[in-house]
């Protein structure tokens, strides 16, 4: 955990480099899904109650020069109307017209810094990048959980010149949460992973092999496994490099009594886009499997049923249509019903997938890191989280 939390950080009269994570969805110049900057809100509202002023920047998109259409614009209207205070928006994140507007903040007030990835150097970790970066401020917030897996300037870099720091509130929660499957979890302790490849999840795999009752497996991922085991899948989305793996990682889990639950039935097309989906137990040479079927639907909850703790990384189905997002819905919503389970959704797709719905809100916790999660999952040591912990 971080050596400081926010509400440990003295912030009267100073000004706070806040790292968040912006990275929003935008449809025809206005933000498709707010949960991100929603997500940030408490922080900012705490460092400007306790009369700082509050210095806002995020990466957004992955722009190969500058671009209109990925400035955060938006961004800075969606926060002036959502805390009640004018957040403008500065024409750069650095540079002397930039930092004039940072000293002309006062207490109580917040300006939103342009796109960091405009500037290159931000994803090479520039030291003179981050020393601009870092100018004009008096302490340093890192409340963007979803980067924190990137050693960035505004992630790491920073750290070298604003020596008091802390971690904000969502970062706090997501480091909270997460670190309960790691060190503490409930027992019984069930993984529901899910997605298109099995090379995405290897080492979360590995990790969670050791630590939980049962895996359950679904998403284009449990063809590979399936077709390591001998079972014919179609055309089912298959990594043909993966399946001794697969097979390693069934045999590891047989070693050590764990249940790797795989689909027993589908609902399966002859592609996304084409033919009337169908319920089959076994996969036709010319179909391929998009949903788990209603019998694994049934398996996977029975599984869920008594479990104290739960993770899940990964929708079950091409979620993205209609047709193919029952499985993950069905699950989700008796997760999100079951009492007494401590359940935490990974972000990315999976948030994706079940964020929105009237049950979604009974999750104990929902990742906003795509990559930041899997990383913590695996067992690893996140760059954005290790520069929080030293103070100089």
């Amino acid at each position: 955990m971080p050596a400081l939390e926010l509400t440990q950080l003295r912030l009267d009269g100073r000004k706070a480099l806040v790292r968040c994570d912006f990275n929003v969805p935008l449809r025809e110049g206005r933000i498709a899904d707010p949960a991100r900057v929603e997500a940030s809100l408490d922080t900012i509202r705490y460092i400007l109650a306790q009369g700082g002023a509050a210095v806002l920047c995020s990466h957004l998109g992955r722009p190969k020069e500058r671009t209109p259409e990925l400035s955060l614009k938006p961004v800075a209207e969606y926060l002036s109307t959502a805390l009640g205070v004018k957040v403008a928006l500065a024409p750069d994140c650095i540079g002397e017209v930039t930092l004039r507007m940072v000293a002309g903040l006062k207490p109580g007030g917040a300006l939103l810094l342009e796109n960091l990835r405009f500037h290159p150097e931000e994803e090479a970790n520039d030291r003179d990048f981050a020393h601009e970066l870092a100018r004009g401020k008096d302490v340093y917030v890192n409340d963007a959980f979803g980067s924190a897996h990137r050693a960035h300037a505004s992630t790491v870099g920073v750290t070298r010149y604003l020596t008091e720091r802390a971690a904000g509130f969502l970062m706090m929660r997501e480091l909270k949460a997460l670190s309960v499957l790691l060190e503490n979890p409930a027992r019984p302790y069930v993984a529901i992973l899910g997605g298109a490849k099995v090379s995405d999840k290897i080492e979360v795999i590995r990790n969670l092999l050791t630590r939980v009752d049962a895996i359950l497996i679904g998403g284009a991922m449990a063809y590979t496994f399936l077709r390591a085991r001998g079972v014919d899948v179609g055309r089912s989305r298959v990594e043909e490099d993966k399946l001794e793996l697969a097979r390693d990682l069934m045999s590891e889990a047989i070693r050590r009594k764990l249940r790797l639950v795989l689909p027993v039935d589908h609902v399966v097309a002859a592609s996304p886009e084409e033919g009337t989906a169908e319920t089959a137990e076994t996969i036709p040479a010319d179909r391929m499997g998009l949903d788990i079927g209603p019998r694994t639907i049934q398996e996977f909850i029975a599984h869920l049923a008594g479990a104290k703790t739960v993770v899940w990384n990964g929708p079950l189905g091409y979620f993205e249509l209609p047709a193919f997002a029952h499985g993950t819905l069905r699950v989700g919503e008796a997760l999100a019903n079951q009492p007494g389970v401590f359940s935490v959704i990974g972000g990315g797709d999976t948030a994706a997938a079940l964020s929105g719905h009237p049950w979604s809100a009974r999750f104990s916790h929902i990742s906003t890191g795509g990559g930041a999660t899997l990383e913590y999952l695996e067992g690893r040591e996140l760059p954005g989280v290790k520069a929080l912990e030293t103070q100089s």
